[in-house]
């Protein structure tokens, strides 16, 4: 049997596709195997290149296979995809991976350590608890609708709903409704809970990362000033009381919706120059100072001392 030098690897949840070829291009190895039997099969074979597809669990059999003895590189689908002949199908797949990470040009993935892919699940999870939230209030403000009780936009909105369903004075809302409106309210109350102790989780992660950050970098007069100076910051945060990191998170959620509606980076600053202001561009209301009024004023100013220069 010839040595196998190069394998793909078409992983999913239950069988995978094996393809595998020699130092000349012919292949060796085309067959399928259980989940079970990964690891004991590549355990027979000598080191080799494996490729993958970076997707699901693909970083997590990347670390089994490294730990192996084999090389593993992790290449994101959509530059695999050009490389599959025919019909697609595991088989094909598994083909088009080995054939795409014997490319020179191909770009990987950098495998991810299990510290990282926990961090990860931390904001994926809290992602979660933020659309589910957001069903929840879009739930409770449609059922106040249909009787005819409408409150304003924002957080003290959906409170003052809530208030309203605890009134058992308040007759506008029937028993059925308010007894619905409770239940959704109750799981509003732990959605909100559990989202401000992921934000808390985060922060500590961050706080962690970065102290062994600057434990690595020394104990230099500098890198303790610097330490001394972050190190309130993060304990501040996660000091906050309930109501406290409510309103923080409620200040920041606002302020990415408005960006968000506004159709703006985070980052988008205006950009203020004198020669620009005095631009006719720049004083045009209907143009208001921006990066294209300024990069027209500098190239006419630029085109201006070039012609005086030329003179």
């Amino acid at each position: 049997m010839q040595t196998v030098t190069t394998i793909g690897l078409d992983i999913a949840k239950s069988v995978f596709q094996v393809h595998g070829i020699d130092a000349k291009g012919n292949v060796v190895i085309r067959r399928q195997i259980k989940r079970r039997q990964v690891l004991a099969f590549f355990q027979k074979l000598p080191r080799c290149l494996i490729g993958i597809e970076a997707c699901a669990t693909a970083h997590h059999w990347s670390r089994e296979l490294q730990a192996i003895g084999h090389s593993v590189r992790l290449m994101p689908p959509a530059y695999v995809k050009p490389y599959v002949k025919r019909h697609k199908n595991d088989a094909t797949d598994a083909e088009a991976i080995c054939e795409a990470v014997t490319r020179p040009n191909m770009r990987f993935v950098a495998t991810k350590t299990a510290e990282q892919q926990s961090c990860l699940s931390l904001h994926r999870t809290r992602h979660l608890f933020i659309r589910q939230q957001t069903s929840v209030i879009n739930v409770i403000r449609a059922l106040f609708a249909e009787f005819g009780i409408v409150a304003p936009v924002g957080r003290r909105g959906v409170e003052q709903l809530l208030r309203v369903a605890a009134d058992l004075s308040d007759k506008r809302l029937p028993d059925i409704a308010r007894a619905c409106v409770a239940a959704l309210g109750a799981q509003l109350r732990m959605l909100k809970a559990q989202i401000l102790q992921f934000d808390r989780m985060i922060m500590a992660w961050a706080a962690r990362r970065h102290t062994r950050r600057w434990s690595r970098i020394g104990d230099c007069a500098g890198c303790q000033r610097r330490r001394s100076k972050r190190v309130p910051i993060r304990q501040g945060l996660l000091g906050l009381d309930r109501a406290g990191a409510e309103a923080e998170l409620e200040r920041r959620q606002g302020q990415v919706r408005r960006y968000q509606q506004a159709r703006r980076s985070l980052s988008a600053k205006p950009i203020y120059d004198r020669r620009a202001r005095r631009h006719p561009l720049c004083q045009n209301p209907r143009y208001p100072a921006s990066a294209l009024a300024h990069g027209v004023a500098d190239a006419a100013a630029h085109q201006g001392r070039s012609h005086r220069a030329r003179q």
